[in-house]
């Protein structure tokens, strides 16, 4: 058994030189998006903007030779492949229904931020729309790239720690809500734990009922009805999952010591693992970890290590995905119908919290 031979990095695309068209400048764009592309390769060649002037001095600092002064005139760019859309989740699915239209017979890949729609029924109709139109819809559910949980997905797949019995993520961190965060219809569930009800899905399928509960976060100034977040997934295998989604970790930024990550762990019948996630240490590169015990090493903890990090370094991954799946005319990872299951477990943590009752999946997900 070689650990440090587990399976942590994405495939990469035949070609790299795919054109790629980035809708939005914000943070995650300018940032992460952008930042990761270029390590990679890719090829993003032209950017827009709600403000010109921002995709203006994004595409400055990253190296995008065209900027266009509307979205329109970005999806109307005959040169556009792969659309990269970095756009608020409430302006998402008509942006990616006017690609649809503006980009038929030409556009080959959409990649979509998370959450992919505020709705189900908005999800389901993107992704309708998109598979008509031919272009591969993925959906940028980056924490499955982060190196530890591709790490803990391997080992699973493996069967290293036997059948799952539990799992749990405890996160201790305090978002930065971005400006389009006021106002939507919910903040954590569809913002930040979006994340890791994914990732439960990734590690161990889609559970059949949530238990939740849910409070403001006094640090949180505008009104919102989930701040922390606290939740049971139950899996028709038998298997569990819990996590504590605690955005204001105590007043930490309001003068007293702080305990600031995020620890995650799996207990199988024939093992553990557990690890660490280092977002919150951004704009520092804090690598995540993962330890893994089991019954074929007995007593011993191993500890594979890696210098990669979720921010950026994830990011290479999820564009990757597409364009693979483009190329090959394959479903992708983490395709736009795989992620219809992940916001109907959003809306099902948010139902269960906010109307206090337990939720079944089979009513969220119901008929298409």
């Amino acid at each position: 058994m070689t650990p440090l031979d587990l399976n942590i990095r994405p495939a990469l695309p035949e070609r790299a030189d795919w054109r790629i068209g980035i809708a939005g400048a914000g943070f995650i764009a300018r940032d992460c998006h952008l930042v990761a592309y270029r390590n990679a390769g890719f090829n993003p060649v032209a950017i827009a903007s709600r403000n010109p002037a921002t995709a203006r001095e994004v595409a400055t600092l990253r190296g995008v030779p065209t900027v266009h002064e509307s979205y329109d005139a970005l999806l109307r760019d005959d040169r556009i492949e792969i659309l990269d859309v970095a756009v608020p989740p409430d302006a998402q699915p008509d942006l990616i229904r006017r690609a649809v239209e503006l980009g038929k017979g030409r556009l080959r890949g959409i990649l979509a931020q998370k959450p992919l729609a505020l709705a189900l029924k908005d999800a389901r109709d993107v992704v309708a729309r998109c598979a008509r139109a031919g272009i591969v819809l993925a959906v940028n559910q980056n924490m499955r790239f982060d190196q530890s949980v591709r790490a803990a997905k391997d080992v699973l797949r493996r069967g290293w720690i036997g059948e799952p019995v539990f799992a749990s993520i405890d996160m201790r961190a305090i978002p930065h809500w971005m400006p389009w965060a006021e106002g939507l219809p919910s903040l954590s569930t569809f913002v930040m734990s979006i994340h890791h009800l994914d990732t439960f899905r990734y590690w161990l399928g889609t559970p059949q009922r949530v238990l939740a509960s849910t409070r403001p976060d006094p640090r949180t100034k505008f009104p919102h009805r989930d701040g922390l977040n606290l939740y049971i997934l139950e899996f028709g295998s038998g298997a569990r999952a819990s996590a504590w989604d605690d955005v204001w970790t105590g007043p930490s930024k309001e003068g007293v010591a702080s305990d600031i990550g995020i620890r995650w762990r799996i207990e199988g019948t024939d093992g553990l693992m557990c690890g660490t996630i280092g977002w919150p240490k951004y704009p520092a590169r804090e690598p995540s970890t993962i330890d893994i015990s089991t019954r074929q090493q007995p007593g011993v903890w191993l500890k594979p290590r890696w210098d990669d990090v979720w921010f950026p370094d994830a990011f290479v991954g999820t564009m990757a995905q597409l364009l693979v799946a483009v190329e090959q005319g394959t479903e992708p990872e983490i395709s736009g119908r795989d992620n219809l299951e992940t916001v109907a477990l959003c809306e099902a943590v948010f139902a269960a919290a906010t109307e206090h009752r337990v939720v079944k999946m089979a009513d969220v997900l119901g008929s298409p």
